[in-house]
């Protein structure tokens, strides 16, 4: 996917989508009660503006024209009332209309971030992490405007005007019309206006996209800028970026210095028409002052919602683009493994303690979605139709379509092992063999597409997802830890792992002695990833995680892959109390960490080519002989020896390796 589809936003839709305006609404659901009374006070409001035009003129007509003092001063006396109730009206209803925007806003963005935690794992492969950051701040913020001040004023500006326009008619249908004769040069203003934002608006959205995803990639990725000299370069990037930025803005103020002058202006003109023509009626006898000075005001305040039109309209389409990206989000399929399983009849209801008996039988996996057709297990054949030795080596392999299979995109092809209660198996290969996904699948971050994948007997597809990774514990190459404590780290909110347990943790992990030094004990704070921690402590607390857990099932991918020989030890020491007892499956390059493995499978290019002991892998002379070799090429390999034979002394044995 090039780099500029990657972090392209999509284009504007339609200013108002009447789909996605009723599924916003669905979200005031839960404050009916609120939203009654406010849109109780909004036609409260409304109405007092009117009153207090049409007491003006009844004053002028009525009072002042008859020099009726006692009854101008009711009048003034009804003005200031009005005036009173409007002020504690208007506040009520903008106190009440921001609230329920921050409680919408609340529930989308908690919503959104709940569906993001358990969306399938592949989502997270194609989409910028700058993207989903938008999703929840910029896009939930931009509807909070449209519930906040877009939808009631929007509902506040439509009652006015209609009202405006009965009232004018019946008033005096010959100034209406004088009043109206403009409309149809705001509307060809506005149609351009329109067009003209939408533009700049979509190419706003589309620089901010950029900026937040080129801003997250760089500054993760600062000390390779800074170590490969790259400051200027990055930013004379970002400079164009902001740049881009910086001209949409200036097209979208543009149209706004245009339009808000032509409104006003064509409302200063029908103003103007209303005065001209209606002060002839006043000296024809046709039309009174006091109908004049309120149609005057009515014009005035049947222009200004219009005027207005241009930031509503902003909020508006904005908001339907917010919107349209959220519940394209939020319409995301959730991970398989994330939905309620179908229980079936061997799955007992209540979450069982796992044995660790784990089974791979003829697995197939795509991480691209499968358009192809996967050729069945029943359907591979060796190309003298004869089965594959237990090395797992095939040759030309055929789908029942005559293509070869070799050439489809698997990662995983026709995998088939078997790991009892209580073994320790490694799985070793060269980068691509298919190795990490194998755990993957296990923790069923994805679905596979043939075969199956046994838990104590139970296909890992009808049990659910967070009672299996409740008993499994994951030991990766790069450990993350999150801000917080040294505590919060190892605990991670599990409500069973006290304090006691942490710090017993800590110590069998070798990390007693570290904590002894901190000040603040297991009150220390974390910062982002730990980035005050070295990389053989962050691995340390990763084991001591999984420790205090108490897991079943226990995984480590390239977990000594990243640390020095000393931390290796502790680490190796951490491994004899984390593996007793418990299934595990390690991933490793470096050798010297399994070979005391009760088994350790040979993946090559997506199969299950090799497995067997250390000593029995070295002998088959195969790939893990030539993965051995090629680690440890300064050292002499001695030939190996017959299958069954004790391996002589003279084969090269790591350094590292004190127990082997």
């Amino acid at each position: 996917m090039p780099a500029d589809n990657y972090h392209q936003e999509e284009a504007l839709g339609k200013a108002y989508d009447s789909r996605l305006m009723k599924r916003l609404l669905t979200y005031l659901r839960p404050y009916k009660k609120q939203v009654a009374l406010g849109v109780t006070l909004l036609l409260l409001a409304s109405a007092i503006q009117i009153a207090m035009v049409f007491l003006l003129k009844v004053g002028i007509d009525k009072y002042i024209a008859a020099q009726d003092a006692p009854g101008l001063a009711l009048i003034a006396g009804g003005f200031a009332a009005a005036i009173m109730v409007g002020f504690f009206i208007e506040y009520a209803q903008l106190y009440l209309t921001t609230w329920l925007g921050q409680r919408v806003q609340d529930d989308l963005r908690m919503q959104i971030f709940s569906h993001v935690q358990n969306l399938h794992m592949g989502y997270f492969d194609r989409t910028p992490v700058g993207r989903l950051v938008t999703r929840v701040t910029t896009d939930v913020d931009a509807l909070n405007d449209l519930f906040t001040t877009g939808v009631a004023a929007m509902v506040n500006d439509a009652f006015l005007l209609v009202l405006f326009v009965v009232i004018m008619l019946r008033m005096n249908w010959r100034l209406a019309l004088a009043t109206f004769a403009v409309m149809p040069l705001i509307v060809l203003a506005t149609w351009m206006f329109r067009n003209r934002l939408r533009d700049a608006n979509r190419r706003i959205r589309t620089a901010i996209a950029r900026i937040n995803a080129f801003l997250q990639e760089h500054i993760s990725g600062m000390s390779v800028v800074q170590l490969f000299n790259r400051e200027r370069k990055t930013r004379d990037q970002f400079s164009e970026l902001n740049r881009q930025h910086m001209e949409a803005y200036k097209d979208a103020i543009l149209a706004f210095a245009l339009f808000y002058p032509a409104v006003e202006f064509f409302g200063v003109v029908a103003i103007i028409t209303v005065f001209w023509y209606g002060g002839l009626g006043v000296f024809q006898g046709a039309v009174t002052i006091g109908v004049l000075t309120a149609f005057m005001q009515y014009a005035q305040r049947f222009f200004q919602p219009i005027q207005d039109l241009s930031e509503k309209f902003n909020i508006l389409q904005t908001a339907m683009t917010a919107s349209e990206r959220i519940f394209k989000l939020l319409d995301e399929p959730l991970a398989v493994s994330e939905m309620l399983p179908q229980r079936s009849a061997a799955l007992p209801a209540a979450e069982p303690t796992l044995r660790g008996d784990i089974e791979f039988r003829n697995v197939w996996f795509s991480y691209r979605a499968a358009s192809k057709a996967a050729p069945k297990p029943g359907e591979v054949s060796t190309a003298s139709g004869a089965r594959a030795d237990n090395r797992g080596l095939q040759s030309e392999v055929s789908t029942a379509s005559g293509a070869r299979a070799e050439n489809d995109d698997w990662v995983l092809r026709d995998v088939s092992f078997h790991l009892r209660p209580g073994q320790t198996i490694a799985i070793v290969g060269h980068t691509g063999a298919g190795k990490s996904t194998v755990i993957q699948l296990l923790l069923r971050f994805y679905e596979i597409q043939r075969g199956q994948i046994l838990l104590d007997g139970v296909d890992l597809r009808q049990m659910d997802a967070h009672a299996l990774r409740r008993q499994l514990g994951i030991v990766l190459q790069d450990p993350f830890l999150f801000t917080g404590t040294l505590e919060s780290n190892v605990r991670l909110g599990t409500e069973r792992v006290d304090r006691a347990a942490v710090q017993r943790a800590l110590n069998e992990v070798g990390l007693g002695p570290f904590l002894r030094t901190l000040p603040q004990g297991l009150d220390t704070p974390v910062s982002e990833r730990g980035a005050t921690f070295s990389v053989g402590q962050r691995q340390l607390i990763s084991f001591a995680r999984a420790l205090a857990h108490d897991p079943r099932l226990l995984i480590l991918d390239e977990a000594t892959s990243s640390v020095d020989t000393a931390t290796e030890a502790l680490i190796r020491r951490a491994l004899d109390r984390l593996l007793a007892g418990r299934t595990a499956i390690v991933i490793a390059h470096r050798l010297s960490t399994i070979q005391h493995a009760d088994r350790i499978l040979v993946f090559h290019k997506g199969r299950l080519r090799e497995q067997g002991t250390h000593r029995e892998l070295l002998a088959q002379r195969g790939i893990y002989y030539r993965l051995y070799q090629l680690q440890y090429k300064d050292q002499e390999l001695a030939p190996a020896p017959a299958a069954g034979a004790p391996h002589p002394a003279a084969a090269p044995q790591p350094a590292s390796s004190s127990d082997d």
